[in-house]
């Protein structure tokens, strides 16, 4: 995977539907999920302003909140809309150190934020990079309580960050091509003029625009290059009915190189799409028809060219979606974040659900998020990438990781999707033969689905079928979850349960019952760990689990729990005893939150190497269930 800088969170004030988001986590690939209304729109808008491609003016009249428009138009300079927090990456890290000369790590965080009148605050949560100092004696060494010399200015020093921090490209579905395009009138929009009697897309304009720098023409360039003879002639003197042989080579010669450039183009486009989008190899064909400009398509199915309109919305929508995100991701030097509104609302379920891998692809180079209602493109191997968003009792727009965060409020909407796309896993288990393991709870899925990621890609197994991680919701869900999934003469499926009394409990229940001809089906943790009492989070390396921990206790100064940990010990029962101790109260879902980090870890590119013990434990458990 290739190192980028990576947005770690953001957060949203003061901006249309929201006064305060939350700081809202980011992965990779990010799912925004709530009913329309909700806000999703308006958490991406105000994330692209922090740093646009292209666009993304500052609109204080639509912008700020209606209710605080008033209080706060005088206050532009004072009052920030969005923060973002990054990691750097070492290419940065070398750009902001040679050219502050400075001393900038790898993996330090920054954090950028933006106010309405359109100036940066750039911050070094763990200090600003030390300089480099003047250089007279290299070799002379800093005290450890000194600091060196601050020889850049903080105007230098927020102008070497934005330099490095991604940029943003937004789309939504407003923004799709049409396909029959007039050309004086794509004139006078890019333009910036109205025409009488027609609305104007801005969206649409935006799409429009970049195609016709793709084509690396400009439509009054492809109007000229297309003129017929007698305008040609009309146009050097008036007095001329009739065009010379000079006019009728110029004509000639013009709609010639119009066709030869557009064919270029249109061949460019034709091989950078199919090497981009896997649904099907299509071929693309601009022409220039007297006042229109036209996309032809077709594929190796249906050779017969139509023209765009009438082939699928959601064709149209990855073209112009594709358009924009080659053209304006190539304004900056980084990799692009990727912002995508409503993303494949037109496609067919099963194109949303290829969505999902097309957006793993994508993110090895650009990091996605997007929103959605649809549970089709909802990743369900990757539930914990889901922040639900909806309305709080003011109407303000919120954001949270924590799915149940909305319960018995519009959240409970919200989330619908969410509970739709794992009722969809239990349905292709059913009927696209995926094999489901079923473990106790959704803490135990992030964890199990993490490994699998992680042993595939190391090549560590290599399972023929889909696996399926089914959360039963206790250790008293199992039976239902059994009955659910499987037939009179299916094979029962794998269960995974904690060595702890209450998994010990079922599990001699189950064998006993439902599985007494299958207890091999039936996993227990303290099978692959030497933990007695072991639970799934005794199956990751603390290393893994640290940062989950220790944000846990914040608030603790006499000691760290890494000062009490004992590794041959099961680990959630010391941490429930260290919180007792210092009257600490674990929020409810922070099973299912440590889980959440120690899965971005495994995941991220910058991943710990994992020992050898626990590697051996993983792929043992998998070699049981794929054999």
């Amino acid at each position: 995977m290739v190192i980028i800088m990576k947005l770690n969170k953001f957060r949203v004030t003061n901006f249309r539907s929201i006064q305060d988001s939350g700081w809202v986590e980011c992965n990779d690939v990010t799912t925004l999920v709530g009913i329309n209304e909700s806000g999703k729109s308006n958490l991406l808008l105000a994330l692209w302003k922090l740093r646009p491609a292209r666009g993304g003016e500052i609109d204080i009249l639509h912008d700020m909140p209606v209710s605080k428009l008033s209080s706060l138009r005088n206050k532009l300079e004072t009052t920030p809309f969005i923060c973002g927090e990054f990691t750097i990456d070492e290419d940065s890290a070398d750009y902001i150190s040679c050219t502050l000369n400075c001393s900038c790590q790898n993996g330090t965080l920054i954090s950028v934020t933006r106010f309405f009148d359109g100036h940066y605050v750039v911050e070094f949560p763990d200090g600003n990079p030390c300089s480099n100092g003047s250089g007279d004696d290299p070799e002379e060494e800093l005290d450890s309580s000194e600091t060196a010399p601050s020889e850049y200015t903080e105007d230098e020093l927020r102008d070497a960050v934005l330099h490095e921090i991604p940029k943003f490209v937004y789309y939504s579905n407003y923004g799709n091509l049409s396909a029959k395009i007039y050309l004086p009138h794509v004139i006078k929009w890019l333009n910036g003029q109205n025409i009488t009697g027609i609305e104007v897309n801005e969206d649409q304009v935006r799409t429009l625009r970049v195609l016709f720098e793709f084509v690396n023409l400009n439509p009054q360039e492809i109007l000229d290059l297309g003129k017929d003879p007698k305008v040609i002639a009309m146009e050097r003197s008036r007095n001329q009915t009739e065009p010379t042989k000079q006019d009728i080579k110029k004509a000639e010669d013009g709609k010639e190189q119009r066709s030869i450039l557009l064919q270029s183009a249109s061949g460019e486009l034709t091989r950078q799409f199919r090497d981009w989008w896997k649904q099907g190899e299509y071929k693309f064909r601009f022409e220039a028809d007297g006042d229109y400009f036209r996309i032809w398509v077709s594929d190796q199915i249906r050779t017969d060219e139509v023209g765009l309109e009438l082939r699928s919305t959601g064709l149209q929508w990855f073209l112009s979606f594709y358009l924009i995100f080659l053209v304006e991701s190539q304004d900056g030097h980084k990799d692009a974040v990727l912002l995508l509104d409503e993303a494949g609302l037109t496609l067919h379920p099963l194109a949303q659900k290829d969505l999902c891998y097309f957006f793993e692809n994508l993110a090895q180079k650009n990091q996605i998020i997007n929103t959605t209602h649809s549970p089709f493109i909802i990743d369900t191997s990757n539930i914990d990438r889901c922040r639900v968003v909806y309305t709080d009792k003011q109407g303000f727009t919120v954001a949270s990781s924590n799915l149940r965060e909305g319960v018995g409020k519009l959240g409970d909407q919200s989330i619908y999707a969410v509970h739709a796309a794992m009722g969809l896993s239990v349905s292709d288990i059913l009927f696209q033969g995926c094999q489901a393991v079923i473990v106790e709870g959704p803490s135990d899925q992030h964890y199990l689905n993490a490994i699998k990621s992680y042993l595939i890609h190391k090549k560590l197994i290599a399972p023929k079928q889909e696996i399926v991680f089914v959360p039963s919701g206790g250790v008293k869900g199992v039976p239902g979850v059994v009955s659910l999934l499987t037939g009179k003469r299916s094979k029962l499926p794998y269960v995974i349960l904690d060595s702890d009394k209450s998994g010990a409990d079922a599990k001699k229940k189950l064998c006993s019952g439902l599985y007494k001809d299958a207890p091999e089906s039936i996993l227990e943790v303290k099978d692959f760990v030497a933990i007695d009492n072991g639970e799934v989070e005794d199956l990751i390396p603390y290393l893994l689990l640290k940062r989950g921990i220790d944000h846990l206790f914040l608030t603790v100064e006499d000691e760290i729990f890494d000062e009490v940990y004992v590794e041959t010990a099961a680990v959630l029962p010391q941490i429930e005893q260290f919180s007792a101790k210092y009257e600490i109260e674990l929020i409810a879902g922070w099973k299912v939150e440590l889980a959440r980090s120690a899965k971005q870890i495994l995941e991220s590119p910058r991943a710990p190497t994992i020992d050898t013990r626990y590697q051996d434990a993983w792929v043992n458990i998998f070699n049981k269930l794929i054999e």
